[in-house]
């Protein structure tokens, strides 16, 4: 979960269409974003209603008065790709007099932006989507995803900790178990969540050993 900025006024609510805001990470696990949708079109008129005003999108207001996503990309390509043309978002910093350099410096900074491809790469921000549509798709950060919601590690205030996760089973399971045999790759993945090799990843809960 993305902090606000210490200085930064109380959020500001605002309904804005989905295809004018600006991510800040290359890649989502689609299949998490498969998940989201299922449960969105499980709701009914009044639900769906009550559920976009619980779960506002989190952004920064930046340069040429743009808005970046720092937190749910998940769930805004997941209604992005059910139709929904708008959201509602809280501002959490207004940062539209910092110059572009001086923004994405202070995103970077603040844990605000992941601009790692879906190698785990870091690349260039000017490669970053600038849409939630042209989000890639990383399967590790999918089972990364399914572990956590498996009991894996919990739920941690660490800025994609996911992705973290994500980027050490990138290491640990092989690419074709991942795509083909998602059972398998969970169990291995469980494996090493309970391992003393997982724990310095954020959330980690395995079995802690008495010195």
């Amino acid at each position: 979960m993305v902090e606000p900025h210490a200085n930064a006024p109380s959020p500001m609510l605002h309904t804005v269409a989905i295809s004018d805001l600006r991510p800040t990470q290359m890649t989502v696990g689609m299949r998490e974003v498969e998940q989201k949708r299922r449960e969105w079109r499980g709701l009914d008129i009044k639900k769906s209603a009550s559920f976009l005003g619980r779960h506002m999108i989190p952004v920064v207001r930046g340069p040429k008065d743009r808005l970046y996503v720092v937190d749910h990309h998940h769930l805004a390509r997941a209604l992005h790709d059910e139709g929904v043309s708008e959201v509602l978002t809280s501002t959490l910093a207004d940062l539209r007099a910092l110059e572009k350099d001086e923004f994405w410096s202070f995103l970077d900074n603040r844990g605000w932006m992941h601009p790692f491809d879906t190698d785990g790469v870091r690349q260039p921000r000017s490669k970053l989507p600038k849409t939630v549509a042209d989000l890639e798709d990383d399967a590790y950060r999918s089972l990364a995803g399914e572990l956590r919601f498996a009991g894996g590690y919990a739920k941690d205030a660490t800025p994609f900790s996911e992705f973290l996760w994500a980027d050490a089973l990138r290491r640990r399971v092989d690419a074709k178990v991942v795509e083909n045999d998602p059972e398998t790759a969970l169990e291995q993945a469980l494996a090493f969540a309970k391992s003393s090799a997982a724990s310095y990843l954020p959330g980690w809960c395995g079995p802690h050993q008495r010195s």
